[in-house]
C-alpha cells in the first residue's frame, strides 16, 4: 500500500497536465508563425516538406524527454496505471494532438490562399514588360508600313491602271486614293506631283468616283465642273444619305401644334420643320407606321419632302384667283396651293400621264380639297385649251433628270446621259414657254410663273430661264425665300443675264433637302408671240439653214482664199503698203449675216445637181465617141 501511495504521489495530476497541453501548443503555433512566408513556401517546397518532418521528429523527442524526467522521478511510465483522471488526461492531450494538426492544415491552407494572390510589383514589371514589347511592336510595323508607301501621293501609271482593271475593284485603295487626290487639289500648286497637270487629276477623280460610287462618265463630269472638289466630295456624301422625313399639315383640317400633339401620343417623335415654314414636321423615329395614321386617312397632313414646299411658297397664291399647276401629281403642291387659298377661287390641276391621275384625284378627296378641277392635257398644249392670258399664276414644275433625288433613286447615277437631258431641256422651254403665254400681264394681284426642277444640271435651270427671259417679255423677280444659293450668272463658256442671281438653288450638303431649283417670273405685257413648240422649230429650222448656207458657201470661200494667197505671194509688199497708205480708213459696223432663204438654198442645189448630170453624160458620151473610134480603126 504504501508503494502504491509512492507511485501515485509521483504521477502527475491533471491541473499539471493541463499546464503542460497549454505550454506545447504555444510551441507548436510559435513553431508554425515562424514557418516561410509564401515566396519561400512555393519556391523551396521540397524543402518545407523536411523542415516539418524535422519538427514533428523534435516534438516527439520533447515528448519522450518530459516521460523520461518523469520516469527519473519515480517507476517507469509502463508501470504507472492510470485511474480515471488519467484517461480524461490522456484523451485531452490526444485532442491536442487532433488541434495541432488541424493547425498546421489551417496554416498550410492560408499558405495555399496565398499562393492563388499575386504580388503587386511582380505583377506591375509584368505588365509594363507587356506594354512595352507592345508598343515596339507597333513602332516595328509602323515603320515597315512607312518604309512599304511612299512619302508623297502619286498619280497611278496607265500599266498600274490597267491591272486594277483586270482585278475586283479595292475599295480601301479607291477611297484612299480619292481622299489624296481632293487634298492636294485643295493646294495644288504647293502639294502636286512634279510633271503632273491638274487635268490628269481631275480625270483620275472622275474615274475613281465613278468606279467607288457607281456613277457615269456623263454626271461625275458634270458635278466636278460645278462643284470644287472639297464640296463635290460633301455633295455626293450626301446624296448617299437618306434625307429626313418631313410632314405638311394641312390647315384645311387642323393646326400644326394639335397635330404634333396627336402625332407624338401615337409614338412619332417630331419637331416643327425650320422658321421658313410654318406647317413643316420633321420625324425623328416613329413606332407606328406614319402613313397609315388615323390622322393620315383624315387627310390632316400629307407626306411631302422639304424642298417642295420651295416652289409654293415662292408662287404665293391669294384667295380667289384662277391659278394653273401644269404638273400637279401626285398632288401634294396643289393642295398646298388650295390651303393658302382657303378652297377659293379656282385651280387647274393638269396631269399629262394618266396613270399618276389616281394618286392626284385621291390625295385632293383625301386632304379635303374642293376648289381644284383635275384635267389631262400636254403641257404645251394648255393655253389653246384654257386660253392665253387667262390664269392670274402658274406653277411649272417640270419634268426633269431627277439629278437633285439621287438618295431616294439611285438608278439615276447611271441612267441618265447628256441626251437625255438635251431632250429634257428642249421640253422645258416649250413648257416655260406655254406658261408665260398662260399668264395675264394685267392681272391685278398676279401675273407670276414659278419655274422650278429637281435637277441640278445648269441646262436645265439657268438655261431655260435665260432662254425664256429672251423669248418673252418678262423679267426675273426675288423668289421670297431668304436663304438658298443664288443661280449662276455664268458657267464655264456660258453667259446668262445678270438677273438670274434672283435665282435660287438648294443643295442636300448644304440645306439636308433634296437638289432644287426655283426661279419666279413676273410678266410685263401680253405680247402676241408663236406658240411655245413651234417657236422651238423655228429656232431648230434656222440652225439647220445656217449649217446647210455654211456648206454651200463653205467651198467657193475656200477658192476665193487660194486665189487671194496666190495674189498675195506675186504682189510685193511695197505696192500693198501703197494701196493701204491711199484708202481712206473707213468703219463700217458689221452687218448681221442672214442665211438665204430655203428656196434660194433649193434651187442652188438642184442646179448643181443638174450640172453634174450634164457633166456625166458629157463624159460618157466622150468615152464611148473614143471607143468607137478605136474599133473602127482595129477594123480598118
Amino acid at each position: 500500500m504504501a508503494a502504491k501511495g509512492k507511485k501515485s504521489q509521483k504521477q502527475p495530476n491533471r491541473k499539471e497536465l493541463v499546464s503542460v497541453k497549454s505550454k506545447k501548443k504555444d510551441d507548436i503555433l510559435s513553431e508554425s508563425q515562424k514557418k516561410p512566408n509564401r515566396k519561400e513556401f512555393v519556391s523551396v517546397k521540397s524543402k518545407k516538406k523536411d523542415d516539418i518532418l524535422s519538427e514533428s521528429d523534435m516534438e516527439d523527442e520533447e515528448l519522450e524527454q518530459q516521460s523520461v524526467d518523469s520516469d527519473e522521478g519515480g517507476d517507469s511510465g509502463s508501470e504507472i496505471s492510470l485511474d480515471g483522471d488519467d484517461t480524461l488526461a490522456r484523451d485531452f492531450l490526444d485532442g491536442s494532438d487532433d488541434e495541432v494538426k488541424g493547425s498546421d492544415s489551417d496554416a498550410e491552407l492560408d499558405s495555399d490562399s496565398d499562393s492563388d494572390d499575386h504580388d503587386p510589383q511582380t505583377e506591375s514589371t509584368a505588365i509594363d514588360a507587356a506594354n512595352k514589347r507592345i508598343q515596339q511592336e507597333g513602332q516595328d510595323e509602323l515603320q515597315l508600313n512607312i518604309k512599304e508607301q511612299p512619302d508623297e501621293f502619286r498619280l497611278p501609271t496607265q500599266e498600274e491602271l490597267e491591272e486594277e482593271a483586270r482585278g475586283p475593284p479595292d475599295l480601301t485603295g479607291l477611297q484612299q486614293r480619292i481622299k489624296e487626290i481632293v487634298r492636294i487639289l485643295s493646294n495644288f500648286s504647293a502639294l502636286r506631283q512634279e510633271g503632273a497637270t491638274r487635268k490628269q487629276y481631275i480625270e483620275q477623280l472622275k474615274l475613281d468616283l465613278g468606279s467607288y460610287y457607281g456613277y457615269n462618265e456623263f454626271l461625275i463630269s458634270s458635278f466636278v465642273e460645278m462643284f470644287p472638289p472639297v464640296e463635290l466630295m460633301e455633295l455626293i456624301e450626301a446624296f448617299e444619305k437618306p434625307r429626313p422625313i418631313t410632314l405638311r399639315t394641312n390647315t384645311l383640317k387642323t393646326r400644326r401644334r394639335d397635330l404634333a400633339g396627336v402625332l407624338l401620343n401615337r409614338g412619332i417623335n417630331l419637331d416643327p420643320l425650320s422658321k421658313w415654314s410654318k406647317v413643316g414636321l420633321v420625324v425623328y423615329d416613329h413606332q407606328v407606321p406614319y402613313g397609315a395614321t388615323p390622322e393620315y386617312m383624315a387627310g390632316h397632313y400629307m407626306v411631302q419632302s422639304a424642298s417642295s414646299f420651295l416652289p409654293v411658297m415662292a408662287l404665293a397664291p391669294q384667295e380667289k384667283e384662277r391659278i394653273v399647276d401644269m404638273a400637279a401629281s401626285p398632288g401634294g403642291k396643289t393642295t398646298y396651293i388650295a390651303a393658302l387659298m382657303k378652297n377659293t377661287g379656282i385651280i387647274y390641276a393638269n396631269e399629262m400621264k394618266e396613270k399618276r391621275l389616281s394618286k392626284l384625284t385621291s390625295n385632293l378627296q383625301r386632304l379635303g380639297v374642293t376648289n381644284t378641277v383635275v384635267c389631262s392635257y400636254d403641257g404645251r398644249e394648255l393655253p389653246k385649251v384654257l386660253g392665253h392670258n387667262t390664269a392670274d399664276r402658274v406653277l411649272l414644275d417640270a419634268p426633269c433628270s431627277g439629278t437633285g433625288v439621287i438618295s431616294k433613286d439611285e438608278s439615276v447615277k447611271t441612267s441618265k446621259t447628256a441626251v437625255d437631258v438635251q431632250n429634257f431641256s428642249r421640253l422645258q422651254k416649250e413648257l416655260i414657254l406655254a406658261a408665260i403665254d398662260m399668264v395675264d400681264a394685267n392681272s391685278k394681284t398676279g401675273g407670276y410663273v414659278v419655274y422650278s426642277t429637281c435637277s441640278m444640271m445648269v441646262i436645265e435651270n439657268e438655261d431655260v430661264i435665260d432662254y425664256a427671259l429672251k423669248k418673252r417679255d418678262v423679267k426675273l423677280v426675288p423668289c421670297g425665300l431668304d436663304f438658298g444659293r443664288p443661280g449662276f450668272v455664268r458657267f464655264r463658256e456660258r453667259r446668262f443675264h445678270p438677273s438670274l442671281e434672283k435665282t435660287r438653288r438648294f443643295y442636300p450638303h448644304v440645306h439636308n433637302m433634296d437638289g432644287f431649283f426655283v426661279a419666279k417670273l413676273k410678266k410685263m405685257s401680253n405680247s402676241k408671240g408663236v406658240s411655245a413648240a413651234s417657236e422651238v422649230e423655228q429656232e431648230e429650222e434656222v440652225e439647220e439653214e445656217e449649217v446647210s448656207a455654211m456648206e454651200e458657201v463653205e467651198i467657193p470661200l475656200q477658192r476665193q482664199k487660194k486665189e487671194l494667197l496666190k495674189k498675195k505671194s506675186t504682189t510685193k509688199s511695197n505696192d500693198l503698203k501703197r494701196k493701204f497708205q491711199d484708202k481712206p480708213a473707213t468703219f463700217e459696223k458689221r452687218k448681221k449675216y442672214k442665211p438665204p432663204p430655203r428656196e434660194e438654198i433649193s434651187k442652188a442645189r438642184e442646179e448643181k445637181r443638174e450640172a453634174l448630170r450634164e457633166a456625166k453624160k458629157k463624159a460618157t458620151k466622150q468615152t464611148k465617141s473614143s471607143s468607137a473610134s478605136k474599133k473602127g480603126r482595129d477594123g480598118v
